[in-house]
């Protein structure tokens, strides 16, 4: 009975690798084929792939065939070092693998001594030969460089051949084809974060998962955007793989800050109008995006465990041009106009109208006592209610005759926070165990109901895993 606890232990062990190793498809591949100058396969040659920033190393022999592999390795910058007696060491350094792009190298060893070694640089063939998939990889260094306006990851998934993306989910919310990839349409996207399925079921969106990745805590990223394969296809559009960065055997952090303020910019159309009709200056309403964070990673104990933390926080003041029905000026006044088109007695323009005084005299039973205490026509309580809205400077909504549009830019505050967390563990060469946590916490403020007034309402959104 003794055993009974240990084995229990074991067996939840093993389920739990078991069930990482089925997630786990952010993975990528290395393969080719070692031969002598005379073109002739040396067999029994020992492949090392070796990444020391991570503390990983693993080893392989070519076949007859002089063919090695190297299958489920984590995306990063390797080197590969090829040994056999007889024969220069060969060394190929910066060894760049991508997430699910699996890369070629078939290099030639030199018959030499032992001793010497032969350094080799950038023999790795990056494009896909082994699998009919078609996308793009990117990695840190593009992540990094490449200016996005809020930081924003999806706009740098959208830039693939096929991707047809009108940059906003608001878009997508009203018409899935914002987001389609080679046809098929933005809830058809497979999106996985370290292998993990990251879809979003409800919203469907073409790049952007339940739990939202920021720029800064992605190591690389690939859409598939046609031909995947049977280990990512579930959907008929796109395959996003997202990586996290990771610790390494040295400690390394950044911080950042991007402000986008109102300088140099331009005013709503509609508002502008609506501005001069009103006798009101030129003025754009606000669109102030404030995005900053910091990440920092290192060991626990070198070349076993690391850690990664990401924090990321958006700030925004941004306007959003809104129009609400009002009463018209006359309906201000207790003037009521109607359509009578067909009535032989309305006038030629086809709109009648009736004064307060021609509304009190449809009542002529009225008194002060039971029937109207507040006295015939137009209710004076309704009319002092009336006074409190703002004239009307628009006739994009109501009727056009007693409801007409007021149009403003309604500021909607937003709070964004995004934390990210991953721990790595090399259990042995061969098995590798990572922990990751995510918290997404969103405030968004809805516009006022009128200028100065409060805000309608605040949308709290949290999410984690």
């Amino acid at each position: 009975m003794g055993n009974l606890p240990r084995g229990i232990l074991s067996l939840a062990l093993v389920a739990s690798f078991t069930i990482l190793g089925w997630s786990q498809t952010a993975t990528t591949s290395l393969r080719g084929t070692i031969s002598d100058p005379q073109g002739a396969v040396i067999e029994g040659a020992t492949a090392t792939l070796a990444n020391p920033a991570i503390g990983f190393s693993r080893s392989t022999k070519t076949d007859d065939h002089g063919f090695y592999q190297f299958l489920q390795v984590t995306p990063g910058t390797y080197t590969l070092t090829l040994a056999k007696p007889g024969f220069a060491v060969l060394k190929e350094e910066g060894l760049q693998l991508q997430v699910n792009v699996p890369a070629t190298s078939n290099l030639t060893m030199r018959v030499q001594a032992e001793t010497s070694t032969v350094e080799v640089m950038g023999t790795t063939v990056q494009v896909n030969s082994q699998d009919a998939t078609l996308g793009n990889a990117f990695g840190a260094s593009q992540i990094e460089s490449l200016p996005f306006e809020g930081r924003d990851p999806t706009q740098i998934l959208s830039l693939q051949p096929g991707v047809t993306y009108v940059g906003s989910n608001v878009d997508q919310n009203q018409d899935s084809r914002g987001g389609s990839v080679s046809g098929a349409r933005s809830d058809q996207t497979n999106i996985t974060l370290d292998g993990v399925d990251d879809n979003d079921q409800v919203k469907g969106y073409a790049f952007q998962g339940a739990l939202r990745s920021t720029l800064d805590s992605l190591q690389e990223f690939r859409v598939t955007t046609s031909n995947a394969n049977a280990d990512e296809g579930r959907s008929s559009g796109a395959q996003v793989a997202l990586v996290t960065k990771s610790g390494t055997n040295s400690f390394h952090g950044s911080a950042y800050e991007y402000n986008r303020t109102n300088v140099g910019e331009s005013n709503d159309w509609f508002n502008k109008q609506s501005q001069i009709e009103s006798g009101l200056p030129n003025v754009p309403g606000q669109l102030i995006r404030n995005t900053f964070g910091a990440t920092a990673g290192g060991p626990i104990v070198k070349d076993r465990l690391f850690f990664f933390l990401a924090y990321e926080g958006q700030r925004t003041r941004e306007s959003v041009q809104t129009t609400r029905v009002v009463p018209s000026d006359n309906l201000r006044q207790g003037i009521v106009s109607y359509d009578c088109s067909g009535d032989p007695k309305c006038p030629a323009g086809g709109i009648e109208t009736m004064t307060r005084q021609d509304l009190a005299s449809l009542d002529p039973k009225c008194t002060g006592l039971g029937t109207c205490p507040l006295g015939p026509g137009a209710n004076p309580a309704i009319l002092s209610l009336f006074q409190q809205y703002p004239h009307p400077n628009s006739t994009a909504v109501g009727d056009g005759l007693n409801f007409l549009g007021f149009t403003f830019p309604a500021s909607t505050p937003g709070t964004l926070n995004t934390y990210v967390a991953k721990l790595d563990f090399n259990v042995t060469n061969n098995q590798h165990v990572f922990v990751r946590g995510g918290l997404v916490d969103d405030n968004n403020g809805q516009g006022p109901q009128f200028p100065g007034g409060p805000r309608a309402r605040s949308a709290r959104t949290t999410a984690k895993d």
